[in-house]
C-alpha cells in the first residue's frame, strides 16, 4: 500500500484550467459557432482527471475520486460540446 499523504488535488485544478481554456478559445471564435481547437483543449482536460482518479484510488479517498470524475465529466462534456458545435455550423 502507499504511504498516507494528503490527497493531491492538483490534477483536478489542471483539469479545470484545460475547461477553463477550452471555453475561453472557444468564447474567442463564437461559442455558437464552436471550435474544434477549443474542444480538444478542453476534452484534453481529461487526462490530469484520470490521474487524479488514480491517485484517490490509490490513496483511497473518496474526496479525490469524486472531484476527479466530475471534472472529467465536465472535461469530456464541454470539448464533446464544442466540437459538435463547430460540426453543425460547418453542415449548416
Amino acid at each position: 500500500m502507499s504511504n498516507p499523504v494528503p490527497d493531491s488535488k492538483t490534477p483536478v485544478f489542471a483539469a479545470l484550467a484545460f475547461v477553463a481554456v477550452g471555453l475561453i478559445i472557444g468564447l474567442a471564435f463564437g461559442i455558437t459557432k464552436g471550435t474544434i481547437l477549443g474542444g480538444i483543449v478542453a476534452a484534453a482536460g481529461a487526462i490530469p482527471a484520470c490521474i487524479g482518479m488514480w491517485k484517490g484510488i490509490q490513496q483511497q479517498t473518496q474526496t479525490t475520486l469524486a472531484m476527479s470524475v466530475g471534472v472529467l465529466l465536465l472535461s469530456l462534456g464541454v470539448g464533446g460540446v464544442l466540437i459538435i458545435l463547430r460540426v453543425i455550423d460547418w453542415v449548416r
